[in-house]
């Protein structure tokens, strides 16, 4: 009895589904059969992804009316509309004057084949390499000239021939155009840039502009001039200054400077030694003296322990910090250190005498029997003299400072001078910066003035190179000896800077107090 009423329920069930089943076999079935015919297509026939995503593209972009099902007399509801009707009101408003939407791109060029039988093909370009021209800073040279410092992409300039052109305009209500003039470039990285080049874009006006004060505008207009793509000279309009009325002081370009002395820093970067920046900053305040100033520009390098080596000397008025760490954007040669010195040389051309451009790990030096001040008295003939090298082993430190070491400095430490004879080193250089138009990383080749390089015995720089960055102990070897060749090079022992340490640390310890003391170390 259980048997057949199981069997009643099983073809009861059967009946009630017929359908269903019916369905499901005769999907099974064309599923199977298509299944069989896709093996007899062309290999080639595919259904891609992004052949779909187009399908239900273009399904969704038409409305959709969709009935109500609780209501058949009420009026079909659009997808467009339910879909606002749980919106907010401002939503709602929009939705319901919505405006077509923008034509397609127009579709790329396709090759043809002409009468003759050429096949002509097509070029079609998408996207940009690179900026046609990326702004630091602008600035005054006098009542007529002004410098715009940037970047700009390199094979424009080394293949095309890209074209400047400087106005002025007023800030009144007509926004007049009051002057133009040709923008003269110079690129002063000497071919050393990358993916951009750095580029000194010089304007000088036939007349003084903002004579009375009234404020004005500085544009450049940058134009490619064919480069890139020869069918399209594109111009872009750069606002490269602001001057608002009655903002213009024109006594800084012919009062006495602010500072005799400016340092002039090159783009810090990496994981740097805050003991070194320590030991460089207290001594170079205590060589250039009260009227100095140091500018700092920080790729990178100023992390928390540097900045809190540096803070002090920025609390006393000593140094002045630029974050420049946006530049990595973009690709110049060694984080942009051409352009950055060249906006550093234009931003304070007024305020310094002598400018100098030298490492953090170099210690600039004169004889005891001379000062910074008598050196530079004895070269004012020249807009620009250059700096001898003193290059110091990394490495070679004496005996006697054996279990002391890490209490040492590192130039007091650091006593061994490569003294190879025969071999051009690298120098750096001080200039007076209102003869310069822009400058190098180690000399300026665009001023106005002389230019020396006898400066031996007169003024020289203590390099120790690498140091700046290692935060193990410097001393890899402890020698007692005056010569001695290490990895084939001959050096020599030189106590100059070792001598005079204690002199710098009495210094620092009377400008900022011991707040240093024990923060530091190798």
């Amino acid at each position: 009895m259980a048997k057949e009423r199981e069997k009643k329920l099983y073809v009861a069930l059967l009946g009630n589904y017929a359908a269903e089943l019916k369905l499901l076999l005769t999907t099974l079935l064309l599923l199977c059969a298509v299944a069989t015919l896709l093996q007899f297509l062309p290999s080639r026939f595919t259904i891609s992804a992004s052949d779909l995503r187009v399908c239900i593209s273009r399904v969704t972009q038409t409305t959709q009316t969709i009935p109500n099902s609780t209501n058949a007399t009420s009026p079909p509801v659009t997808a467009t509309a339910s879909a606002s009707a749980s919106a907010s009101p401002l939503v709602a408003s929009l939705s319901s004057t919505t405006s077509p939407s923008p034509p397609p791109p127009s579709p790329p060029s396709s090759e043809q084949i002409l009468p003759d039988g050429t096949i002509k093909r097509v070029f079609n370009p998408y996207g940009s390499a690179a900026y046609n021209f990326v702004t630091m800073g602008a600035y005054r040279g006098g009542l007529d000239t002004f410098a715009i410092i940037g970047i700009a992409s390199k094979p424009l300039h080394v293949y095309a021939k890209p074209t400047y052109e400087c106005a002025w305009f007023s800030l009144a209500g007509d926004k007049k155009k009051l002057s133009t003039t040709v923008g003269y470039k110079i690129l002063p990285d000497w071919g050393y840039g990358r993916v951009y080049t750095v580029v000194i874009v010089n304007c000088t006006f036939p007349i003084p502009v903002n004579a009375d004060n009234s404020g004005g505008k500085l544009v450049l207009f940058a134009s490619t001039s064919g480069g890139g793509d020869a069918s399209f000279n594109t111009t872009d309009r750069i606002e490269a200054l602001t001057e608002q009325p009655r903002t213009l002081d024109t006594t800084l370009f012919s009062s006495k400077p602010k500072y005799d002395y400016l340092y002039c820093g090159s783009s810090l970067y990496g994981n740097l030694n805050p003991q070194r920046v320590r030991e460089w900053i207290a001594y170079h305040v205590k060589f250039f003296g009260p009227r100095s100033h140091f500018v700092i520009h920080d790729a990178g390098g100023v992390h928390p322990q540097v900045l809190e080596v540096l803070k002090p000397w920025m609390d006393l008025g000593y140094v002045t910090l630029h974050d420049i760490r946006d530049q990595e954007r973009f690709d110049g040669y060694y984080h942009n250190q051409f352009m950055v010195v060249n906006d550093c040389l234009h931003r304070y051309k007024f305020m310094a005498k002598w400018m100098f451009f030298f490492d953090v790990d170099e210690y600039i030096y004169v004889p005891p029997k001379s000062t910074i001040k008598s050196v530079l008295d004895s070269l004012s003939e020249y807009s620009q003299f250059t700096i001898e090298q003193m290059p110091m082993s990394s490495k070679l430190c004496l005996t006697s400072d054996y279990g002391k070491t890490y209490r040492k400095w590192g130039f007091e430490k650091l006593v061994y001078k490569d003294s190879k004879k025969g071999i051009r080193r690298d120098r750096k250089y001080a200039v007076q910066p209102r003869s310069l138009y822009a400058t190098g990383v180690h000399m300026s080749q665009n001023l106005a003035g002389k230019t020396t390089h006898k400066t031996e015995g007169k003024i020289m720089y203590y390099h120790y190179h690498g140091t700046i960055a290692e935060k193990r102990e410097s001393c890899k070897m402890l020698i007692n000896s005056t010569e001695i060749t290490y990895d084939k090079t001959p050096y020599v022992l030189d106590t100059t800077m070792r001598d005079i340490a204690g002199v710098i640390k009495k210094f620092e310890l009377k400008m900022i107090g011991d707040r240093l003391q024990h923060k530091t170390r190798q």
